[in-house]
């Protein structure tokens, strides 16, 4: 047995730490439980059920409302002429800043392509020539035109359409408006299943659970830890969270790419933000200041198209030198026309805006936009918890290292979904050596630990401290500052409730589990940015201007231990080491 193939059991699992729910009142038993609806867990969900496997989808809110249908610039693959995969590993490693895996990378930039026409024989419609060749455009840290893209800017909405599709064709069990909650695991430690609530418009209330031997975390991202985001309203770091509780390994957490190129809405905005697509500077615009000067071209080779972070800092630069609040971005040279047919939606959104692109300079600042670290997994999209995986942006693969590649995100969920779901159908397949484990139970153990809940309003309190602290520009006092508001939230959680006072408890439901999952994801993001004492990527620490090749060209692991504590670790390279052992995988017994 290969250590891609095998599934080390490990030591048995404590029941791990739990949010305070209710214990569950009804079940679904099925072979795999998919969480999220974007393209890594419709994919994956695809892929599992052509694989003869009982699949159930959860999506927290409608299944073409995750991040996917946000994504406005394409999917990039070495599917043009002279392009290569090759040259398309070597910007996406240029881009990492020296931290990614490369055999993860290579995988990606190998099976991406053969990927991307498997999602267009699954009914995505990529814009195409008069020829019928696939139009391609360039983006940030690209140095060929590889960017595949659709409706011009609706990139995401087009391929979210398309697997939404096939999923309903396939008749697929899905659970909608579904917030999950906690792993469930069998006496072994392996993983069986998850609780979760349904809220009003799904087919069960209450919260319940779905029963299986596999489980599949493709909850997006985490962007609303922060107050400003292009992330939709449900990206709260459930996955992350969950997979924290459940006693699996996070990596990579401080590189939280900041997208240059915002709306700037105000001072103090809040919320989800219109994004500005990369594929408008890589289609000719310009960033300029409100002189009208180009600023990025002294700063990188590629200007406007050098790696986001390189943007983003030279934006942040700039804006500290004139005491701004935004730049611009500049094209009005593409004419009415132009904007029309390929920017439609960002033509529309800045038109709702007040602002006319035709006829004047967009104002643009960064906001938080995409979580490059995640759960930790291997080539397979396992995770170090038996039984459990995760895919897409909640997953740290090791493709991204210090910083995402533009347009890698949507074929990272694509590949290694692919991956997951050959992975899921060959341990399903394989034979058991030794009699089966007991069945596992839906009741809370007695031995969890239930973490306190947060009340919902320390959602914005939250939310503000890491845009104070930990956004685009850190240092040493500013993320101390934040550690302690955010300890000093979580220890009034834990403070018994003055039955005279004016406050009340939280309560379990949806607002307090996802401010609780937004707290725990927040103290780690920001205790691994206290830990990283270097300038990498997207981590910009003031304090230390300098990338350390010596010290720490390496990743951080996080997990959380007994009592709640964050515990820290490095890699010794910027490989990942092994998930497992080479172990024979612990027997399951399969669900009726």
């Amino acid at each position: 047995m290969t250590a891609e193939s095998a599934r080390e059991p490990g030591p048995a699992l404590p029941a791990g730490i739990q949010l305070t729910a209710p214990v569950p009142g009804w079940a679904i038993d099925a072979d795999v439980v998919v969480v999220g609806s974007g393209v890594a867990g419709l994919t994956t969900a695809l892929r599992c059920t052509a694989a003869g496997l009982r699949t159930v989808v959860v999506t927290k809110a409608r299944l073409d409302d995750g991040s996917t249908r946000w994504a406005q610039g394409g999917i990039a693959a070495a599917l043009g002429e002279g392009d290569t995969p090759e040259q398309h590993l070597s910007d996406t490693l240029v881009a990492g800043a020296g931290l990614c895996d490369e055999e993860a990378v290579r995988t990606l930039v190998t099976e991406g392509p053969d990927a991307v026409r498997r999602l267009i024989g699954t009914g995505a419609r990529f814009d195409t020539s008069e020829t019928g060749d696939l139009q391609l455009t360039r983006e940030g840290g690209h140095h060929r035109r590889r960017i595949a893209h659709a409706g011009g800017d609706a990139t995401g909405a087009e391929i979210s359409r398309a697997l939404v599709d096939a999923v309903r064709d396939a008749s697929l069990r899905t659970v909608e408006n579904a917030l999950v909650l906690d792993l469930l695991t069998d006496e072994h430690g392996n993983t069986s299943g998850v609780t979760l609530h349904v809220m009003g418009e799904g087919q069960h209330d209450g919260v319940g659970a779905v029963r299986a031997p596999a489980v599949v975390l493709a909850t997006g991202g985490m962007g609303q830890v922060f107050s400003a985001t292009t992330n939709p309203p449900v990206s709260t770091g459930d996955g992350v969270a969950l997979a924290l509780r459940a006693g699996a390994e996070v990596s990579d957490l401080e590189f939280v790419q900041f997208h240059p190129t915002v709306l700037f809405l105000g001072a103090g905005s809040e919320g989800q933000q219109p994004l500005v697509s990369e594929a408008v500077r890589g289609e000719g615009a310009h960033l300029v200041d409100a002189d009208g000067v180009r600023f990025m071209l002294d700063q990188h080779e590629l200007a406007e198209l050098a790696p986001r972070d390189i943007v983003a800092k030279g934006i942040m630069r700039r804006m500290r030198e004139q005491g701004a609040q935004n730049m611009y971005l500049d094209a009005r040279h593409f004419g009415a026309d132009m904007w029309a047919t390929r920017f439609p939606t960002i033509l529309a959104a800045c038109r709702a805006h007040g602002i006319d692109p035709v006829t004047e300079p967009i104002p643009v600042a960064p906001a938080a936009h995409y979580a490059s670290g995640g759960v930790r997994t291997d080539l397979r999209g396992r995770t170090t918890v038996p039984g459990l995986y995760a895919c897409g942006e909640v997953a740290c693969t090791g493709v991204h290292g210090a910083n995402r590649l533009a347009s890698n995100s949507l074929l990272e969920g694509l590949v290694f979904a692919e991956r997951i779901a050959a992975d899921i159908a060959a341990v399903a397949a394989a034979p058991s050596p030794v009699p089966p484990a007991v069945r596992p139970t839906t009741a809370r153990a007695e031995s969890a630990a239930v973490l306190p809940l947060i009340a919902p309003e320390a959602r914005l309190k939250i939310q503000r401290i890491m845009s104070e602290g930990a956004s685009v520009l850190r240092s040493a006092t500013s993320l101390g500052v934040a550690a302690e508001a955010l300890e000093a939230v979580y220890q009034e959680a834990l403070r018994p409730a003055d039955p005279t006072g004016p406050g009340k408890p939280a309560q379990p439901g949806v607002e307090s589990w996802e401010t609780s999952n937004l707290l725990c994801v927040a103290r780690v993001l920001v205790a691994a940015a206290l830990e990283r004492e270097e300038t990498r990527g997207c981590h910009w620490r003031d304090d230390f201007p300098e990338r350390d090749e010596t010290d720490w060209r390496r990743h951080l692991v996080v997990r959380l231990g007994t009592g709640r504590a964050l515990e820290l670790s490095r890699t010794a390279t910027p490989a990942f080491p092994a998930v497992h052992p080479v172990d024979p995988p612990v027997p399951r017994e399969p669900s009726p």
